[in-house]
């Protein structure tokens, strides 16, 4: 069933003339003519009755009528829905990040609420080492990681680069300086995060190359918890600043680094290669790249 055929079974019903019906969709009237009769063999009924001269509706054009109605309708609905994609006006952008890489997010959301308030953005939790794999199966549109994803199918966009320093708390000996080294720290208590990373595989191995002693007395699964504990006294932290920035801002933490510790990471933002991203995503990427520039 052509949605052309429908749309001219609608202007003869409405204007009640084929030939007015013709004037209205700009074609000649044995063409409207034979759209209906074309219909008419399809669905194996009379749609008009031809021996009224104002094109009166048999009881299955009736019926065919109102659901005609319904698939234009449908149709234009798509054609808005699309249109208010393209527009902003409508839709939703998914970004997959961890406990990192999401803080590099807030400053980006911030700006593309302000911007597309009608765009909801939904980030989910992810594990670093599968974000990109999330990015492939289509489970998110976009990603936050902090290494270049080696699939070739996985486009990269560096957009920050984080580094590693050592937070304390505002009553801390350590307290207003800006640098120390790995060689004072044998004498404080760190709090760590106990999930595997790079970062704390790299700073087990700065403090056994220096014969350091690394003193761990409590581990966590969260950074909020971590940064907490450091801001009560409890110890000290070694944590990427961007995950730190807004307390150190606030002086509720303060912040050094660690000489023999100069331990940089880029986050990148991934997304489906040879994909087409929503203009949702479009936008956001193009606000991350003013927001971090």
């Amino acid at each position: 069933m052509d949605i052309n055929q429908l749309e001219v079974l609608v202007a003869v019903a409405r204007e009640k003339s084929f030939s007015r019906a013709a004037d209205v969709l700009y074609r000649t009237q044995p063409a409207v003519s034979q759209a209906i009769r074309r219909l008419e063999k399809e669905v194996g009924e009379k749609l008009f009755d031809r021996s009224s001269k104002d094109g009166t509706l048999t009881f299955a054009g009736e019926v065919l009528l109102d659901y005609a109605k319904q698939m234009l309708n449908l149709r234009q609905n798509a054609h808005t829905a699309i249109k208010e994609l393209k527009n902003l006006h409508h839709g939703k952008v998914t970004i997959s990040a961890n406990e990192h890489t999401v803080f590099c997010l807030l400053p980006i959301i911030e700006e593309f609420s302000r911007r597309h308030p009608l765009i909801k953005v939904e980030v989910r939790r992810g594990v670093a080492s599968r974000i990109p794999t999330e990015i492939t199966a289509r489970e998110v549109e976009l990603g936050v990681i902090s290494f270049k994803p080696k699939d070739e199918s996985v486009k990269s966009i560096p957009v920050f680069t984080d580094e590693l320093v050592l937070v304390v708390s505002p009553q801390h000996s350590l307290a207003g300086k800006t640098a120390v080294s790995i060689k004072d720290l044998g004498i404080e208590t760190f709090i760590a995060h106990n999930a595997p990373s790079p970062y704390r595989e790299q700073v087990i191995t700065a403090f056994e190359k220096y014969q350091v002693k690394l003193n761990i007395s409590t581990e966590l699964p969260s950074l909020e918890a971590i940064k907490k504990l450091v801001e009560k006294g409890v110890g000290v932290a070694l944590v990427p600043k961007l995950t730190a920035q807004s307390e150190i801002d606030r002086g509720q933490l303060f912040a050094l680094s660690v000489k023999e510790l100069k331990l940089e990471r880029q986050l990148h933002f991934i997304y489906r290669r040879n994909s087409v991203l929503s203009h949702a995503a479009k936008v956001f990427l193009q606000i991350a790249r003013e927001t971090v520039n």
